[in-house]
């Protein structure tokens, strides 16, 4: 007998409605996790443009959606809606009311303007998870200030220690102040469900891009809170073991991995230097801190003299953490992204087919799925306000009055 296919299986958060008002990144990414997990998901987006992401990435010639939308809004059902309008302030109303979870990222004291606070609704709806995602936090001066990845990565220090010595503040290309808040925001709103089948009741969740990142750079903040030592730029090597770098080869680059002092004998013997490993300047980590620029000129002209495929070998012999620095289009087509399943083909708008790295979470019953590809601007609306009682000669009402698209 054959084995059903994953997206047959109920997910772990099947049953689960999510009404999501985010747009751009931090707030889609929580959302499509939600959805991966099985819970449907309706994507409300503004009447006309929907979210600015879908004209993100898209050069001249391009079919829109480009790649930003399409990574992070699979698993959802679209509905278009002018909430300026006094019908389409109704509507989703009517979609919240028997809604699990509310999740918006609107600069704090939006909602409460548009009648729409965890105070409102929570009267509408006392079961309703609502949760925010916002730049600054949602209490203080700050709060109410705009905010992106790159303004939190700066605010934050990230751009102060990313990068070379001596040189300038450098972006991490990802957008880790997003995703990191919508990850943040993805475990808020998991334990507040959790918390519900206990107590019966939801309540307001609240997490932000600051938040996020002031959690990603604990250890560099704590170190200065207590010692007043302020972190420098190591490009990629670490303070936490030496050498903990990348390395240059005669055909590439490799990074290695050294933690303690007992790593360190078995790396210097795997690059043919085992007299380094008892060598007073570098046999003990302090040691190695004090003469890090000679030991890494010794373990530059090592791992020059050998190829790429010749270093990894030798630290594997010597159980030494020892991998290549690939580039985006060899990791994209490493065997071990097909091995571990981390990508999912889905038919995408302009019947193309977009490649989408799936959420890394595998479980036993109720697995991960890519049900939906990213949705068409509006593409369910009927179908979404058929479902809470809305029928065709009231739907086409508000499309003339251009209330929906």
């Amino acid at each position: 007998m054959e084995s059903p296919q994953p997206h047959l299986i109920p997910g772990a958060l099947t049953g689960v409605k999510v009404v999501d008002l985010t747009r751009v990144f931090a707030g889609p990414f929580s959302s499509q996790i939600l959805g991966d997990l099985g819970a449907d998901v309706i994507k409300v987006e503004r009447y006309g443009r929907g979210d600015e992401s879908r004209d993100y990435g898209v050069d001249d010639g391009e079919v829109k959606p480009g790649s930003p939308f399409l990574t992070h809004n699979r698993n959802k059902r679209s509905i278009s809606l002018d909430l300026k309008s006094p019908e389409g302030k109704l509507i989703l109303i009517d979609l919240i009311r028997d809604a699990d979870v509310l999740l918006h990222n609107f600069r704090p004291g939006v909602m409460e303007r548009l009648g729409l606070a965890y105070s409102d609704l929570s009267e509408i709806n006392p079961r309703l998870i609502f949760a925010s995602i916002s730049g600054f936090g949602h209490t203080g001066s700050m709060s109410k200030r705009a905010a992106n990845d790159l303004s939190i990565q700066s605010f934050s220090g990230l751009l102060s220690i990313t990068g070379h010595p001596g040189g300038p503040p450098t972006r991490n290309p990802s957008s880790v102040a997003d995703l990191t808040a919508g990850m943040f925001a993805t475990m808020g709103i998991l334990a507040a469900l959790f918390y519900r089948e206990k107590s019966g009741r939801g309540q307001e969740v609240a997490t932000s891009m600051l938040g996020g990142q002031l959690a990603y750079l604990n250890h560099f903040l704590t170190d200065f809170w207590m010692n007043g030592r302020l972190p420098e730029k190591w490009g990629t090597a670490n303070r936490l073991g030496l050498p903990n770098e990348a390395f240059p080869t005669s055909d590439g680059w490799v990074c290695i991995t050294s933690a303690n002092d007992e790593m360190w004998k078995r790396c210097s013997s795997g690059l043919g230097m085992p007299e380094l490993g008892d060598d007073p300047r570098f046999n003990l980590l302090k040691a190695r801190y004090a003469n890090r620029s000679e030991l890494v000129r010794l373990v530059s002209n090592a791992t020059q003299s050998m190829t790429t495929d010749e270093c990894l070998k030798a630290m594997e012999l010597a159980n030494v953490p020892c991998v290549p620095v690939n580039t985006i289009s060899e990791i994209a087509n490493h065997q071990v992204v097909e091995e571990t399943n981390a990508t999912v083909d889905m038919v995408v708008e302009g019947d193309r087919v977009a490649k989408l790295v799936q959420t890394p979470l595998w479980f036993s019953s109720t697995p991960v799925s890519a049900r939906l590809s990213p949705p068409r601007l509006g593409e369910h609306t009927d179908e979404i306000l058929g479902e809470i009682g809305y029928d065709a000669e009231k739907i086409t009402q508000l499309r003339n009055s251009r209330v929906i698209q």
